[in-house]
């Protein structure tokens, strides 16, 4: 029997992005020679196997090691423009992404303080800005995350920056990083209330490698509205009756999880995700790194389907919880994107006359 598969033409929203994961390999090969960054070689293809997981699986400290070079290479605000512009449109172009949520952590591409926060955040929304303007059938957001290796200090100033930039495409923040000794979702309860107070929504990773307990954790101190990856929620059945219960949304990344070893085989993707579709949890499915990884949205709901993990319906039902569950009603549209280029001045030069508005 053929299997069904999604049409090529349906529109597609996805939430868990990371912009140090999303971003082509040749398009970060010319960002790093046009900035005179010294690479630890000098053959574009073992650069692709540098910084893409490939056939092979990592563990989850190797998976996060990746990030050390595409950070390092996105750490001005030029790469950081480029990038953005470059995974929106590329989303768009490679599977009819219409509603794309492009995560990262400006504090991480300012070179210990050596580049001032604001610039990267302004060459973000620049490039959001020159992407939804070429293609006004997307709509684009930016998620500041936060970090568990942080100090709370700094974590807070990242969040008053996404308070700040919350009118020009900044739509939630995240708190993101591998477990850390110390940390504790209790610390971060008054800057996630502040952020929902100013209009930001809230996600928040949990779940991925740590267990269920992380997850509600994550809940009743932070209250968010989604939760990145929350696998690990399927071994508890309290945890699944409290997203139920609040509505809130698992954002699931099936080959990240089994490409990091958060999930052992297929077959513990099958046991997960039919826990969440019995015990009535709603998520949507995302790449969390659609180059890093070498797989696309298209990829990963066609993939559910193969492995009969979930029938044609229940991805569509999927596709329209991601519509739903995202923070882009916060986002500019192309509209605001014109008035904020015209007010600024520079709307003949930056701005076709043929947009179609």
């Amino acid at each position: 029997m053929q299997r069904q598969r999604l049409d090529p033409r349906a529109p597609l929203t996805e939430l868990h992005v990371h912009l140090g994961a999303a971003v082509t390999p040749a398009i970060m090969w010319g960002i790093a020679h046009a900035q005179g960054i010294k690479l630890p070689t000098k053959d574009y293809w073992a650069f692709r196997d540098l910084i893409t997981v490939g056939r092979r699986r990592r563990s989850f400290d190797a998976y996060l090691d990746l990030f050390h070079w595409t950070e390092l290479i996105q750490s001005s605000p030029i790469a950081v423009e480029r990038s953005v512009y470059e995974v929106i449109g590329g989303a768009y172009r490679k599977n009819n992404v219409t509603g794309l949520e492009l995560r990262f952590n400006p504090m991480k591409r300012n070179r210990g303080g050596e580049q001032d926060l604001d610039h990267i955040i302004a060459a973000a929304v620049r490039g959001m800005d020159r992407a939804i303007l070429e293609y006004p059938q997307v709509r684009a957001g930016l998620v500041l995350c936060l970090d568990r290796s942080f100090s709370p200090a700094l974590n807070e100033i990242i969040a008053a920056k996404a308070i700040s930039w919350r009118s020009r495409g900044v739509v939630a923040i995240d708190i993101a990083g591998p477990v850390s000794d110390g940390f504790r979702f209790a610390d971060y309860s008054e800057i996630y209330a502040e952020c929902r107070r100013a209009g930001l929504g809230l996600t928040v990773h949990a779940g991925e490698t740590g267990g269920a307990d992380e997850v509600r954790e994550a809940l009743e101190a932070l209250e968010p509205d989604r939760i990145g990856h929350g696998v690990r929620s399927a071994e508890d059945p309290h945890v699944l009756g409290m997203l139920r219960e609040r509505g809130t949304v698992l954002e699931v990344c099936p080959s990240s999880n089994l490409n990091t070893g958060v999930l052992g085989s297929i077959g513990e993707v099958r046991r997960v995700i039919r826990a969440l579709v019995e015990g009535g949890v709603r998520f949507t499915v995302s790449t969390d790194g659609p180059e890093m990884l070498r797989t696309y949205l298209r990829d990963e709901l066609n993939l559910l389907m193969r492995h009969d993990i979930l029938s044609m319906d229940e991805v569509l039902q999927a596709i329209e919880v991601g519509v739903s569950a995202s923070f882009l009603d916060r986002a500019p549209t192309i509209e605001t994107s014109l008035l904020r280029h015209v007010e600024s001045g520079s709307a003949d030069a930056a701005i076709p006359v043929e947009v179609g508005i």
